[in-house]
C-alpha cells in the first residue's frame, strides 16, 4: 500500500510518500487553483514530485490546501490528481481539516491555525462540525501571522515604541514609511508581506510593548473565536501554525487564565498526518 499525504499553502507545498512503511518528503511550490492553472498543476506534478519520488504505484492520495473549501477549485485539484495518479483514490481537503486530523487524530477537540492567517473549528474526531474562519487579514485573522505583523508596524509608524524598539526596528527591516504603504496598499499579497514582520515580536521578547502586542493580539483570537464555541468550555484547544509555535507560552496562560483545557502545539501539521492516515 502506498499512500501520498500532501499539504499545501499557497506558497509552498510539503509532499511525504509512505511506501511499505518508508517515508520520502518532498518540497514545491503551493498548488492553488487561485495561482495556478489545471495545466500548470499537472506539469508541476509530475516534474517535481513523481520524477523525486522514482513513480511508484500510489493507491491513496490525500490532498490538503487552501481554498478548497470552494467545490470548484476542490475540483480542480480533485482532476489535476487524477491525471497523474489515475488508479489511485483520491480525496481532496481544506487546510482546517488537516489541522483537525494532525491535532486531534479520532479526538474531540477544538483545532486551531496561527500561520501568516487564522483559522478554527470544533472537531468531532470524525468530522468538523463548526467552522469559524478568520475573514482575511483585512476583516480578520486575529491571532495571525499578519494581524501581529500589522500591530509591529502601526507602533512604528504611529512611533508608540520607544526609542529602542525604533531603533531596533529600523536595524531589522530597513525599511521606512513609503516602503511599507506601498507593499500594503499597491503591491499584492499584503498579507505575507505584514506577515514577516512577526518575527519582530519573536526576536524582542521580554520587552513590555512586545508582550503586550503578543498577548492581545492572540486574545483578540481568543475573544472573538474561541469564546464563541460551546465546546472550547469541555474540550482541549490545540494549535498548529508558525505563529502558534512560536508563542505557545502565551497561548497556554490565556488558556489558563480563561479556565480552558490547552491541547497540544504543532508547528506543522505533517507528521500528525502521517499519523492520522497510517491508523486508519
Amino acid at each position: 500500500m502506498s499512500i501520498l499525504i500532501a499539504d499545501s499553502g499557497a506558497t509552498k507545498c510539503e509532499w511525504c510518500i509512505i511506501n511499505n512503511g518508508k517515508k520520502q518528503k518532498v518540497k514545491t511550490i503551493g498548488i492553488s487553483p487561485y495561482f495556478l492553472k489545471p495545466d500548470e498543476i499537472v506539469l508541476l506534478i509530475n516534474t517535481q514530485v513523481v520524477k523525486k519520488i522514482g513513480n511508484p504505484i500510489i493507491d491513496k492520495v490525500y490532498f490538503y490546501g487552501t481554498g478548497l473549501s470552494n467545490p470548484i477549485n476542490a475540483g480542480i485539484i480533485k482532476k489535476s490528481l487524477k491525471a497523474t495518479f489515475s488508479k489511485a483514490k483520491i480525496e481532496v481537503n481544506t487546510d482546517m481539516l488537516a489541522a483537525a486530523r494532525a491535532l486531534l487524530q479520532n479526538q474531540k477537540g477544538i483545532a486551531c491555525i496561527l500561520g501568516t492567517g487564522s483559522n478554527s473549528c470544533y472537531y468531532n474526531g470524525k468530522k468538523m462540525v463548526t467552522n469559524r474562519p478568520g475573514l482575511g487579514y483585512v476583516l480578520g485573522d486575529e491571532g495571525s501571522g499578519a494581524y501581529l505583523g500589522k500591530k509591529v508596524v502601526q507602533h512604528y509608524l504611529y512611533k508608540i515604541f520607544d526609542d529602542e524598539l525604533i531603533m531596533a526596528f529600523e536595524k531589522r527591516f530597513e525599511t521606512n514609511t513609503n516602503d511599507i504603504l506601498e507593499n500594503v496598499y499597491k503591491k499584492p499579497l499584503a498579507n505575507r508581506y505584514l506577515a514577516n514582520f512577526a518575527i519582530f515580536l519573536a526576536e524582542n521578547r521580554g520587552h513590555y510593548m512586545i508582550e503586550n502586542i503578543i498577548e492581545d493580539g492572540l486574545y483578540d483570537f481568543y475573544f472573538q473565536h474561541l469564546f464563541k464555541y460551546k465546546e472550547a468550555w469541555h474540550y482541549p484547544i490545540s494549535f498548529v501554525g508558525s505563529v502558534a509555535f512560536g508563542f505557545k507560552d502565551v497561548l497556554q496562560n490565556l488558556c489558563n487564565q480563561s479556565q480552558l483545557k490547552f491541547g497540544k502545539v504543532l508547528k506543522q501539521p505533517m507528521e500528525g498526518l502521517i499519523q492520522f492516515h497510517l491508523s486508519i
